[in-house]
């Protein structure tokens, strides 16, 4: 191999290339070595290109010739060995794994198609990393034979052996209900090998629904039903891949406690987090992941989970003097300003609607110029119902909304257009295109989606989508309904800039409901708060400030957050712990003022 090519990686979008259709080999035919007739770019037998690694001098004129994009030539800025796996040629290959540590919870923290599942699955024993030899046959013997002498040698040999037992769970629950049919109960007594389940079901509040069928769950039910599932097995290491979706914010805390008990008992637990502050609040260390996304992706060293937080946001890797992130990521260390001085833009009424078993009433309230006001409250509490009645979807029981405001909704289920492409999805509606190209996409990178069918889309792609469509829309103010789901930490921040900066450009307020909290964190100015009984009855009061709709909430939650002084980020404090007291006390559950 060439000295220079060891760092050089090239990547293809199969999905992308039209070369079948008909682009005429554009790649093959420009490039330099090509022509001095060496098979640096040649025609595969699905008659898609193949890019030798070895013969690429990373001129980029594929790159930049290729007219859908679908051609990467990277230059790692890592000194790095083989591969731990390697998908195909010119396709995603992941560097270093992370490593269990007993009676400890580490942490998986970086953005989507990095490879943070991949490696999940194979210390879950799931899957049998190739070494990068995608051409043979992977083994086991060969894995152990490869980390001989350092510590993942015992892990494998475990795995191999069967004396190391692995509990998984995956990414996408709600496929969970395709594969298992049946009741909760019954489900989860088949698994119930530590003979726990009365504690865990009790602990993650789904006693309620052991009677009903797994298809019948909502979101929400279905992940901590999953959860159970997993802790309830009897093993050495458990894996958990987002264990947070469809969870809110009392409901990701508690989750975390649970799989803290497993730590305390001795046991191994790995974890991928997307919400900074659960993360923070259950690791003991973390596992930062940087690379290109879909490219390819490497495992940091292990790090404390301040640490490792506080270095993913720096964009900064300390002990490898590394940076992979350009702007650092900071949080406002104090409160905004309790009054707003800003011309207000639009009120509402006092709202009332009731359905069969649930009723919702709000407070009157007034949307500022240029504000975010967040929305935070349970699960089952009436905060989408509020949106909608905001939106026109839904009709107010006590009044008509007889307002002239022209509303940008986005839902919070999205159903995805079928058929067409991103590009094709945002020429049929009305947008603004300056809006989008310099607000928006420069921080979203939608047109790197543009020859993707939406249908096709991942659920952080579809998700991106939809927020940047709704950004741009002319309308009088926004409404997002959990903007943040399905997208990695890194992107939740960026979406929460794209609304800050949108909403500052064009003067118009947006409302956002969220359960992530550094994320609402980020974004609001001002707070709704609900309150309530989840699935009966809930109550939203009116916008205040972020110092005392926060405090309030979290009052109503028992729990209290300090701030980082490296970064402003909240930090969750430990229950009972000297500052939980200590804050609790002075009736300051969030900022100190």
């Amino acid at each position: 191999m060439a000295e220079d090519s060891k760092l050089r990686i090239a990547i293809i979008d199969k999905d992308l290339c039209i070369n079948e259709q008909g682009c005429n080999f554009i790649c093959g035919g420009v490039c330099p070595v090509n022509r001095t007739g060496k098979d640096c770019i040649v025609l595969g037998e699905d008659n898609r290109p193949i890019i030798s690694e070895d013969l690429c001098i990373a001129c980029m004129i594929c790159t930049k010739k290729c007219p859908v994009k679908c051609i990467n030539i990277i230059n790692l800025v890592h000194e790095l060995k083989e591969p731990i796996h390697q998908y195909g040629i010119n396709s995603f290959r992941l560097y270093r794994l992370p490593l269990p540590r007993e009676g400890k919870v580490v942490g998986l923290i970086g953005g989507n198609a990095l490879g943070k599942s991949t490696a999940l699955r194979i210390l879950a024993g799931k899957q049998i990393p190739n070494l990068g030899d995608y051409e043979n046959e992977a083994t086991m013997e060969k894995v152990i034979e490869f980390f001989r002498g350092k510590e993942m040698q015992s892990v494998f040999e475990g795995i191999n052996s069967g004396e190391l037992k692995v509990s998984f769970k995956p990414q996408n629950v709600d496929e969970l209900p395709l594969i298992q049919k049946g009741k909760v109960g019954l489900l989860l007594k088949k698994v119930d090998e530590r003979k726990k389940m009365d504690e865990v079901t009790e602990s993650l509040n789904i006693s309620s629904v052991l009677g009903h069928e797994l298809g019948d769950l909502s979101g929400g039910e279905l992940q901590r039903v999953a959860v159970a599932a997993c802790i309830l097995k009897d093993a050495s290491v458990y894996a958990l891949d987002e264990p947070s979706t469809y969870l809110d914010v009392s409901e990701r805390l508690n989750m975390a406690k649970v799989l803290r008990t497993l730590a305390d008992e001795g046991k191994s637990v790995i974890v991928i987090e997307h919400d900074l502050a659960v993360l923070d609040y259950l690791s003991d260390y973390v596992h930062i992941l940087f690379g290109r996304k879909g490219a390819y992706g490497i495992i940091s060293s292990l790090k404390t989970v301040k640490a490792g937080i506080n270095e993913f946001l720096q964009g900064f890797i300390s002990d490898e003097n590394l940076r992979f992130r350009e702007k650092e990521l900071k949080f406002e260390t104090k409160p905004p300003a309790s009054e707003v001085k800003s011309k207000v833009m639009l009120e509402y009424p006092k709202l009332e609607k009731k359905f069969s078993s649930f009723s919702l009433s709000t407070e009157a309230g007034k949307l500022m110029e240029s504000e975010v006001v967040g929305i935070l409250g349970p699960n089952a509490i009436g905060k989408t119902t509020f949106v909608k009645l905001l939106a026109g979807i839904e009709n107010p029981d006590n009044t008509e909304l007889k307002w002239k405001h022209k509303v940008s909704y986005k839902p919070q289920y999205i159903i995805p257009d079928k058929g067409i492409t991103v590009e094709e999805l945002f020429d049929k509606h009305k947008i603004d295109k300056n809006l989008f190209k310099n607000e928006v996409d420069r921080r979203l990178k939608i047109t790197e989606l543009n020859e993707k069918q939406v249908d096709e889309l991942s659920g952080g792609e579809l998700q991106r989508v939809a927020v940047s469509l709704a950004l741009c829309q002319e309308c009088d103010f926004y409404l997002l309904d959990e903007p943040s789901a399905f997208i990695d930490v890194e992107d939740r921040l960026k979406v929460a800039d794209a609304i800050r900066s949108v909403t500052n450009v064009t003067k118009r307020p947006a409302l956002v409901v969220d359960h992530d909290i550094l994320f609402q964190d980020y974004v609001s100015n001002r707070i709704i708060v609900f309150e309530g009984e989840q699935s009966k009855k809930g109550h939203a009061l009116a916008p205040q400030s972020m110092h005392d709709g926060m405090n309030l909430f979290l009052k109503n939650l028992g729990i209290s957050y300090r701030r980082d002084p490296a970064t402003g980020r909240p930090r969750a404090n430990k229950l009972d712990s000297v500052k939980d007291r200590e804050q609790k006390e002075k009736g300051e559950y969030y900022y100190s003022l």
